[in-house]
Formats: C-alpha cells, structure tokens, sequence
C-alpha cells in the first residue's frame, strides 16, 4: 500500500498581480512542502518581491490563490500572515539603533509581552538557534551579522511554519553565513519550511532542496539545485548564458587621478567609524577594489571621497591633480568624478521622482545646460532629458514597467543598473562606486562589472568599495582591505588570495613601507 503524498505547506495557483496593465506576477504556480529549503530565482524585476509581498500581506492579489495547510486563505496584512505561521525577514534591516535587542523584538510583537519576557525568551531562542544574541545590547553597537540575527530571531519568536528569506547573506561575512547556513539545517529538521531569495548561486546550490525559477512574473522552470551548477542555474534565470567579465591585463596606466593623502576623519556620530591616516593613488586605466566586512568604515570612506562631508584639510583628497578635500560634491563633479552611494532609496535617487527627473537632479550646472533652454533657470527640455534617461536604461538593459515612472517602482537591482548608467554616462574621469551589485542578479551584476571595467579601460581612474570578493576578484586591478577604520596597503589582485584578504579584515595591517612598495607599482 503506497503512502498518501505529503499535503504542500503552502500552495500559490495562478497568483497574479496587475499594477495598472503590467503584470508584475503573471499566473504563478508553486508548492512549498514541509521540512523544506525552496529557493527562488530571478532576475532584478522577475516577480519575486511582488510575489512574497503578496504572501506576507503586503499586497493584494489581483486574481489567483494561496491555499496554507491545504485550505485558501487571504492574507490581507503582515500580521494575518504571522498569525497563520508565515514570518519573513527582509533584505533591508528594519531596526532602531538607539533600542536595544529585546526592544526592537517587542516592536514586532502583536500582543503587549513584558520586555523582560521578551528578552528571556529571545535569549532562550537565539541560543537553541546558534544565533547568539545579549537582548539588553544596543543595536547600534551591534555588527551587521548580529542584526541579521535579531531579524530572524524576532521571525521565529512568532513560531513560524514557513520563513521567507530575502538575501539573507548579502550583509554577512563567510563566517557568518555559515552559522546561518547551520541555523536553517535546524529548522528543516524541525519540519519548517523556508522560502529562500538570493543572487549567490553557490549558496543555492548547497543548502536548498528544490529551485523556481521566474522570469517577467511567470515561473519558467524548476529544478533540484543540487544537481545544478552556478552557470546553469544563471541560465534558466536569465535565458541565456551569463557572459564573464573581461578584462585587459596588459593595461598601460597614466597619471594618477585620484589620491589620499593622511585622509583622517574623526566619527561623526556614536555609531559612526574614524578614518585612520588613509592614503592610497588611483591611475588613469586601473580599478583599485576595497575589500572589507560591512561596519569598517567604507561608508565613511565614500562621504569623505565623494565630498559629502567636506574635509578641513584640502589636501587630504585631489581629483586630477586639484586640491578638493575642501570641496563639496557639486564642484567635485565638476572636476570630472562621479559617484554611486550604497543606498539606492533616498540617497543616489529619490524615490518619489521619476528616472529622468533623477537624472536631472545628478547632474552639475554644466551638465545640466542640455536639459535645459535659456540657461541655468531656463525651461527643462523634457524630450532631451526623457531621451537620456532612455539611453541611459537601453544601454544598461532597465526593466521598467513605463517609459519614465517614478524610481521607487523599480526593482531595487534595476533601480541600481540605472544609478550606475546615470555616472557611467558622464563618463568620468574619477568614478567612485560603492556595493556597485549589492542585491543585483547574476546577469546584472556582470553588466555593472563589465562597465566599471570599460571605464577603466578607456583611462578612467575607478575605485569599487565592495563586501563581494567574487566581484572584488572580477573587477580588481589592485586590492585595499579596510578594517576599522584603517586600509591595508593596495597589492596587484594577482598577487592576493580569500587567505590574505580575510587577514587584512581581521586588522593584520601592512607597514607603511609596504603600501609605498605596493603604489609603486
């Protein structure tokens, strides 16, 4: 007598969602079972956050069904999907860095608990998970990955059936994402199951059960990932084979274009990282790539590069060969550099502005004279700026759903290809670029890294601020280590491995003798 077949945790027939005529998810199939690791892949504008914001109750569907347990169900809010056993844990951290661990927790608590309840059972949890956690810390002195922690243990404090992960590992160093891996093993055999989002392949390939793949909001394929490899998993996301970057080893260099000279900046906030005695030089044609976990202070290396926070000392930072570490980042880009922040939201785009109107704002008043007739107060010429942005989104392959919508429609990866299209397009001398592919897919991600390359290749100075040593290896002329504040000396990426670079984040920094050795290459 055979055995019944497992009923699905969780099943989706034909969910689709409609904004406006586009179909963002278009008629999706899908079973989860239980005790189950389900990756879901695809492309930057695929369907997938739709579609797992549909499952959390974040949207509405415009037609079709999720069936729990073997029942339909609606999920109108969050907290309906909590109270059915469905706990996600989102790409973007959603904590206040003034309250403690076991505070933030009890933000996200439907019922009003005792905070001494909550942090005895947070406690209880984070250890039974391997994910140890002190709920009286500050989270404001907490490391990326310990937040990361504190998202998936105030997820499983709701006692969930199913755990939707989004990149869950773009934050975390190896290390960590290992635990994480461990953690997720625990709850398989617990018989929860985990509905698992990331662009890392190889991550897909060593932890998950079973892979759908969508592409334009329909499901294109399945598959067992384990009998998959990298490539042939970015295939069926893409459609088509996912081309390496290339790069000219033979590359002459030119003068230098960008340098730092004793660049110092004290924290500017509690939770801030000091800049410790910087000095690096970046030639005509060369990538120079900044390795380093997040929390180091590759933010604060980025303000203080691009002129966000303006410099006392006005030698600290020259662009070709000028003085700017007094200049802010207008008369910067005058000097010829551009620049790409880690925040896509609020920062390199405002969300509410359409692509075109954001690219207005992103130019300098030169720049800004071919949009606009008369003059600096002048009236903007909608077809020169609608036809840029257009240039701008073909030349990076943007998927949008209209000709110019607002930047917060897009997809965070296709958001992304635009931002770096919009400075590529300038073509700088100077291009400053952090987490260029944070959140991108495969396809994407070697699109941005072949273009960062191109443009040192046509004698532009280029420095890449990333957390990706896959990238850091593709992209790289010379390798710099950041950790805590400090850089390492810059050595050729041909002479540096994953051994050396974990090191150099542990704080094994070289003498100054060697980073004079290594600049003078």
């Amino acid at each position: 007598m055979t055995e019944p077949a497992a009923v699905p945790l969780l099943s989706i027939r034909k969910l689709t969602k409609l904004f406006g005529t586009f179909a963002a998810c278009n008629g999706i199939d899908l079973n989860i079972m239980p005790g189950e690791i389900h990756a879901l892949l695809g492309e930057n504008g695929a369907g997938k956050s739709t579609l797992v914001k549909m499952l959390f109750g974040v949207l509405a569907p415009t037609s079709g069904q999720i069936v729990w347990n073997g029942k339909p169900v609606t999920i109108p809010s969050p907290g309906d999907a909590r109270h059915i056993g469905i706990g996600m844990v989102f790409q973007h951290f959603s904590l206040f860095e003034a309250l403690t661990v076991a505070e933030n927790i009890a933000l996200s608590l439907d019922d009003n608990i005792p905070l001494s309840k909550v942090a005895d059972e947070a406690a209880k949890l984070s250890k039974a998970y391997g994910l140890p956690l002190d709920p009286s810390a500050h989270v404001a002195d907490l490391s990326v990955g310990e937040r990361q922690r504190i998202e998936i243990v105030r997820a499983l404090l709701q006692n969930p059936q199913l755990i939707i992960l989004d990149e869950p590992t773009s934050v975390l160093t190896p290390q960590e994402a290992d635990k994480l891996f461990e953690t997720l093993d625990k709850l398989k055999s617990e018989g929860r199951s985990v509905l698992y989002i990331s662009h890392r392949l190889e991550e897909v390939q060593r932890i998950c059960d079973r892979a759908t793949v969508l592409r334009h909001g329909k499901v294109t394929g399945a598959c067992d990932p384990r009998q998959e490899t990298p490539a042939s998993l970015a295939r069926m996301m893409v459609g088509a084979e996912v081309a390496s970057v290339e790069r000219d080893e033979t590359q002459e260099l030119g003068d230098v274009l960008l340098s730092a000279r004793n660049l110092t900046v004290p924290a500017r906030t509690p939770f801030a990282v000091t800049l410790k005695d910087i000095s690096f030089e970046v030639k005509a044609g060369e990538v120079l790539a900044i390795a380093g976990v997040a929390g180091n202070g590759q933010g604060e290396l980025f303000d203080a590069l691009s002129g966000e926070f303006p410099q006392a000392d006005r030698n600290s930072v020259s662009i070709r060969g000028v003085a700017a570490g007094h200049l802010g980042i207008t008369d910067r880009r005058l000097l010829g550099a551009g620049f790409v922040p880690e925040e896509r939201h609020g920062h390199a785009a405002v969300p509410a502005l359409t692509l075109s109107e954001n690219l207005l704002l992103a130019r300098n008043q030169s720049d800004r004279n071919v949009f606009l007739s008369g003059g600096a107060l002048g009236i903007i010429r909608h077809g020169t700026l609608t036809d840029a942005a257009k240039r701008i989104s073909e030349t990076m392959d943007v998927r949008k759903s209209a000709e110019d919508p607002p930047a917060g429609s897009l997809s965070g990866g296709n958001l992304q290809k635009f931002i770096v299209g919009r400075e590529l397009d300038r073509q700088p001398s100077v291009l400053i670029v952090n987490q260029p592919t944070w959140g991108v897919d495969a396809g994407a991600a070697s699109r941005i890294r072949q273009a960062l390359v191109d443009l040192a290749r046509n004698g532009s100075a280029v420095v890449v601020i990333s957390q990706d040593l896959d990238e850091i290896f593709e992209v790289a002329s010379r390798i710099a280590v950041i950790s805590e504040g400090k850089l390492s000396a810059p050595f050729p990426a041909g002479d540096m491995n994953r051994e050396k670079i974990g090191l150099l984040m542990g704080g094994m920094h070289e003498k100054n003798e060697g980073a004079e050795a290594a600049d003078a290459h």
